[in-house]
């Protein structure tokens, strides 16, 4: 199975989900394909989706909210793919003549991507398209609902600051990757110049402040899913978090960092925790992953999955790593895998170490013994990969993190992906603590999370301030692998310091996200190539700027 196959196809819900927010998506989602573009966010409407023919009640306009969330379940796709594949926790090898796809899975991983290289026309462009498509859409529906008078006034307000919070969301996102963007909240259709990365920061926060309060703290178990004021806390929280670099500037020789912002990111990780939400961690880590995870208590905001017969509705991580012979109901695509740094860096005693496949193999169905292609070989995950141009089957550790969904019926399963997660929220606190000098309240946090990690316990070694830096940025690793954090927390994390390579080694990187961790290097670079300190953004894909003249590309491109 090639990676270009990567589409979610049907499947059946659960019956214990048949009711909600959830399902809502399933019926009314496809109603909003027709909005208005909004990659280039020039193109001409081709809906007449108004107030007056579309939302004359309450279901309609609901509907017309979830097709703003349905951004969110897209982002599972490119935009997962570039945070994933360019940071240390995934390689996509090329196997046979599987997952070769123009060379834009390597392309990624190793950095080698320009604005119109194998990445940069499909994931990286994907990536703008997917989230430029929600920008549009909360623009769209916050005009079309602005005049109805189908609501009541506190859920028309309720409705628009949802809205409101997904395009913050949205916009968080967008600059994250690529920096400076044009601000829309109009649905006028003009080329737009771009804003600077620190104004549309400033437009993510002010939003969020300015919303937050009319979000309700929770919902009923029907409306799962929908925004609260917890997850625009969480939001600011991982915002103020990279204030530094979110603010700074980019240039073509790296990044000048702007104005830190602990003391914001300690207030609003501290709402998250004292709300009344009912928040509360896990005691079962795997339980924030599992088919019924939208049950936990520690998951603040999610993408909603489900397990049904329409298409691109559930999650199909399974798909993506696991063996072609791991299952038996379906062929899984045998492609992404860890690399054996990430691997290795995992305490054997921890309980996170467990979203690792490695070593002999069984069918996760049926539990008998897997076999390679060839029905003879048993298979057998290796922790390395010899050359990921031409990797074999077997080779390469696979992450499982969303187990197997008992319920599903096709590639999809129902677990839910969790945007921010409470165990996050601590790792956010600790690492504000710590940087404001309150080192020793820092080590309290970041021990909770590592308590439900280890039986028995094993609290951090780590004493210095300098110490507990590094010690939060490991544990941000074992406890978030594959959930989208990883590429911005290297880049937060910015130069190793001195002494964390062993004297002479030549993994010695300007920037942690530019280390040539293995395979990163090109056949024909030294051991010690870094790579060009400006691609802590990517670039504004070429199909943009050639659609909207008005946008300048990156530092560097």
């Amino acid at each position: 199975m090639l990676g270009s196959k990567l589409m979610k196809t049907p499947l059946l819900k659960n019956a214990t989900r048949a009711a909600g927010f959830s399902t809502l998506l399933l019926f009314v989602a496809p109603a909003l394909t027709f909005l208005p573009g909004c990659t280039d966010l020039g193109e001409s409407p081709t809906s007449s989706i108004a107030a007056d023919n579309f939302y004359r009640n309450q279901d309609e306009i609901i509907g017309g909210l979830a097709g703003v969330y349905n951004t969110m379940r897209q982002m599972t796709e490119d935009y997962w793919y570039v945070n994933e594949v360019t940071s240390d926790e995934f390689v996509v090898p090329t196997r046979g003549s599987d997952w070769l796809d123009g060379g834009k899975w390597l392309d990624m991983h190793r950095q080698t991507w320009t604005s119109s290289s194998p990445a940069g026309l499909t994931n990286i462009n994907g990536a703008w398209v997917n989230l430029f498509t929600g920008v549009a859409r909360a623009n769209t529906t916050l005009a079309a609902i602005e005049p109805t008078t189908s609501l009541a006034a506190t859920d028309k307000a309720i409705i628009q600051a949802e809205i409101r919070t997904l395009r913050a969301y949205y916009y968080f996102c967008l600059q994250d990757l690529f920096g400076g963007v044009p601000i829309v909240t109009d649905i006028e259709i003009k080329a737009r110049p771009q804003n600077t990365r620190a104004e549309v920061s400033k437009f993510i926060e002010d939003e969020l402040n300015a919303v937050r309060g009319t979000l309700p703290v929770s919902w009923p178990a029907n409306m799962n899913g929908r925004m609260t004021r917890g997850a625009a806390d969480a939001i600011l929280a991982s915002l103020y978090l990279n204030a530094e670099v979110f603010t700074g500037t980019v240039t073509a020789t790296g990044l000048t960092k702007g104005t830190q912002r602990w003391q914001s990111a300690l207030d609003a990780a501290n709402r998250v925790l004292n709300s009344t939400a009912g928040y509360a961690l896990e005691t079962n880590w795997v339980k924030n992953f599992t088919a019924d995870n939208y049950a936990s208590k520690e998951i603040i905001m999610a993408t909603k999955e489900l397990n049904t017969n329409s298409p691109d509705l559930g999650l199909n991580f399974m798909m993506r790593t696991l063996h072609y012979n791991s299952l038996s109901s379906q062929t899984p695509w045998n492609g992404f895998a860890t690399i054996a740094e990430t691997y290795g860096a995992f305490d054997p005693a921890d309980i996170r170490r467990g979203i690792f496949l490695s070593g002999p193999q069984v069918n996760l169905e049926t539990g008998q013994p897997a076999f390679e292609r060839d029905k003879v070989t048993p298979l057998n995950f290796t922790i390395g990969i010899n050359d990921p141009t031409q990797a074999k089957e077997s080779e390469g550790i696979r992450v499982m993190k969303w187990p197997l969904d008992p319920n599903k019926v096709g590639v999809d399963n129902g677990n839910d992906y969790g945007t921010f997660r409470l165990g996050e929220i601590y790792l956010i606190k600790a690492e504000a603590e710590n940087e404001l000098g309150q080192t020793a309240q820092a080590i309290i946090d970041l021990n909770t999370i590592r308590a439900r990690a280890f039986s028995p316990a094993k609290p951090t070694t780590a004493v210095t301030q300098a110490q507990v830096r590094e010690a939060i940025y490991q544990e941000r690793l074992f406890e978030l692998t594959a959930e989208s954090k990883r590429r911005q927390d290297l880049i937060r994390a910015g130069p190793m310091p001195a002494g964390t390579y062993p004297a002479g080694s030549p993994l010695i990187p300007v920037n942690r996200y530019l280390v040539p961790w293995s395979f990163k290097l090109l056949p024909t670079e030294a051991a010690t190539t870094a790579r060009p300190p400006y691609k802590i953004l990517f670039p504004i894909p070429q199909t943009q700027i050639e659609t909207n003249p008005l946008l300048k590309q990156n530092a560097g491109y």
